[in-house]
């Protein structure tokens, strides 16, 4: 009898990834040796694996099934686990089909510090992991600063963690166990927020050393998974908090959008994402090549030619050029957006404009400079 429809619905989604990885790692996997080995009364038996070594109790994964580990020195990946049941069923799937196209996989899970006994979850979650197969495996506690509001500086600090840590092992990539309806969450937020497309977009399935092999499933197949698999999980008493607007938009807000909406909202909003992002890319490209052609020699953007372009098209290229001057993605909202556009499309004389990271935005000489505070 096959896995549960949800674990192999799990598999097949991080399989995919991890192929995409190993064929850009250049990695084919070659089946182990398998040679003789000698019984106590000296007769051999047949098909035992030498010149491998199994990593924790890798001798046989939750599913029942045996597994051997892929060679020492082969890419690394690295997942990122809190405990929860979407991290869990990523870590569990990924040390399954990993060792099966050469591929080895570990990882991290971060102490936000923010709980009594965090240390010690966080130091549970990890020999766990460790149990499973995965290797290596690490437990990082982490300071959480104010910055952005809570839930911000507890993002910015875990992502620092495990860019480290990818640093550090050399891993080819970090798989994140963001699920369709942590995607639904991210584009109710943006409208929220008053966002533009690139935000509703949601996140990315890749960014950098970041994958999202989960972007497609649910929640509850994360859930079903495990239990399946019977791997007990943790849940983060931070995502029932009312306290945190992702907790209520989770809790409050999509159910009550379920309700009086009909079924399917989650899924509507995830592809909603998908097609943003379509458009999103394709704005994104048009600005490169935009930019590219209004920067003047002195590194300056000529505005009369800015002026010719589509709103949506102008804004990304101005966004582009104040990014390069320095100024905090994260702090760089549509309001600043507009306010500098303004230098092009409605241009009365007005002086420089401050912006995010001390960054300033001047017009002269009919060109848009964008410069450091001070230099």
């Amino acid at each position: 009898m096959g896995p549960h429809p949800a674990v192999a619905a799990i598999r097949l989604a991080v399989r995919r990834t991890l192929t995409d990885l190993a064929a850009e790692a250049g990695t084919t996997f070659t089946a182990p040796v398998r040679e003789p080995r000698e019984r106590p009364s000296g007769a051999p038996l047949v098909g035992a694996t030498v010149g491998t070594t199994l990593i924790g109790n890798a001798h046989r994964h939750p599913s029942g099934l045996p597994r051997t580990p892929a060679a020492p020195g082969s890419p690394l990946v690295l997942v990122a686990v809190s405990g929860g049941a979407d991290s869990m069923a990523l870590a569990i799937a990924a040390a399954f089909e990993a060792p099966k196209i050469g591929l080895r996989v570990g990882a991290v899970t971060v102490d936000h510090g923010l709980q009594d006994g965090s240390a010690d979850r966080a130091a549970q979650v990890a020999e766990r992991l460790r149990s499973l197969g995965l290797d290596p495996v690490e437990a990082i506690p982490v300071q959480v600063g104010r910055s952005g509001g809570p839930e911000a500086a507890a993002r910015d600090a875990r992502y620092a963690a495990l860019d480290e840590a990818a640093e550090r092992y050399g891993a080819v990539a970090v798989l994140l166990g963001h699920t369709r309806d942590d995607q639904a969450e991210t584009v109710l937020l943006g409208l929220a927020r008053g966002s533009g497309a690139r935000s509703l977009a949601g996140m990315p399935a890749q960014k950098g050393r970041y994958r999202r092999p989960l972007l497609e499933l649910d929640r509850a197949a994360t859930r079903q998974a495990c239990s399946a698999q019977a791997i007990p999980v943790w849940d983060d008493p931070h995502n029932c908090d009312p306290a945190y607007t992702r907790s209520r938009v989770r809790h409050e807000v999509l159910p009550v959008l379920e309700k009086h909406l009909g079924g399917g909202v989650v899924e509507a909003l995830a592809r909603t994402a998908r097609l943003f992002r379509d458009d999103a890319d394709a704005l994104d490209q048009w600005a490169a090549l935009a930019e590219r052609d209004l920067r003047t020699g002195e590194g300056t953007l000529d505005a009369a030619k800015l002026a010719e372009l589509p709103p949506a098209v102008r804004r990304r290229v101005l966004r582009r050029a104040a990014l390069r001057a320095g100024c905090p993605a994260g702090d760089l909202f549509a309001r600043h957006l507009e306010t500098i556009d303004l230098l092009v499309t409605g241009w009365r004389g007005q002086g420089p404009l401050h912006l995010p990271g001390g960054v300033e935005a001047t017009r002269r000489c009919g060109t848009l400079v964008f410069r450091r505070q001070g230099d």
